[in-house]
């Protein structure tokens, strides 16, 4: 039987389900809105998606490669695609058909990595997709995007469908607190969004790793610290000129991903900083190179201090 989530007291869904919200909204006004599927409609959450649009859902079975190529033909045929399986399989098993099918014959599939990062918790390090954003970042021609809330969600689910590029969409499987109480941002791909402001220290996360940076800057700021946090969602093309902003205000900068700390995310804004001579005192919280320890998501997290209390400790440290 499919895990089904908790619904939050306060309306938040899993990022996944506000996902596929959209994509229903966006297929009734459009019949060439196309969802293709690698046995993945439940764990998606659109089996209400097929049930409402059946002639607008493809299930090619487990399949990845196959999910791959399917989209990107659709896609070449004047279809908005969305082939949306596992992140770890998608990434890693057809990561040739992303590349060529989709992103060298520049065929505009928005590709939909679920359960990523370590969202299968005790499932192991075989169904973790710790790799993705190092492997899609070699990739030329893909935008790479990880929405940290309901709210990014669904701005980046509307703007994949109006792209006439390649897009990699990452979601996890917890609920997500919004993190503004009032959503009047301006949402575009390669703007990060700052959350909170304050010149000590730069936190920038992405995914659900904003949450708990956002409750960090909360426990700093008891103690006299006061932190930027900002929400990065998109990887690639990574928002560096709002990075130099950074790094001319605050004193250090702390990068935070559900992912390997090896050619991810921080060492992108490691690359970044360094190569333009803008140094400060830096690091990246992540996922460290072995294979991760078994448990929840949630296990993990506190295991590799992904946390709010961890998160701290690393920017005072730095301080």
């Amino acid at each position: 039987m499919a895990h089904i989530e908790a619904t939050d007291p306060n309306g938040y869904k899993p990022n996944q389900e506000i996902f596929s919200e959209i994509l229903q909204e966006l297929a009734a006004k459009d019949r060439d809105i196309i969802a293709v599927t690698s046995d993945s409609r439940g764990s998606g959450k659109l089996v209400p998606f097929g049930k409402k649009f059946p002639e607008q859902i493809v299930e090619v079975g487990i399949a990845e490669q196959n999910l791959v190529g399917v989209a990107a033909g659709l896609a070449a045929a004047g279809k908005k695609v969305f082939a949306v399986s596992p992140a770890c399989f998608l990434t890693a098993r057809a990561l040739e058909q992303i590349k060529n099918d989709v992103a060298y014959s520049d065929n505009p599939v928005t590709v939909v990595g679920i359960s990523a990062g370590v969202s299968y918790g005790a499932l192991g390090s075989t169904h973790h997709s710790l790799h993705d954003f190092a492997a899609l970042r070699c990739i030329n021609n893909i935008t790479v995007v990880v929405p940290a809330d309901n709210f990014e969600t669904a701005q980046a689910t509307a703007l994949a469908a109006k792209s006439n590029s390649p897009v990699y969409l990452r979601f996890g499987k917890k609920v997500m607190n919004n993190l503004k109480e009032v959503n009047d941002d301006t949402f575009a791909f390669g703007k990060g969004r700052v959350i909170t402001e304050g010149n000590d220290a730069a936190i920038i996360a992405c995914g659900e790793t904003v949450y708990p940076a956002v409750q960090a800057a909360k426990l700093l700021g008891e103690q006299g610290i006061n932190a930027t946090v900002v929400s990065m969602h998109t990887i690639k093309p990574l928002d560096t000129g709002l990075l130099a902003k950074l790094a001319a205000s605050c004193k250090a900068i702390v990068t935070v991903e559900e992912h390997s700390v090896y050619g991810g995310f921080g060492e992108a804004c490691a690359s970044y900083l360094m190569q333009h001579g803008l140094h400060k005192p830096f690091r990246i919280v992540g996922i460290p190179d072995e294979y991760t320890v078994t448990g929840s998501q949630q296990d993990i997290f506190n295991h590799y201090h992904l946390t709010k209390e961890g998160i701290a400790e690393v920017v005072k440290g730095l301080l």
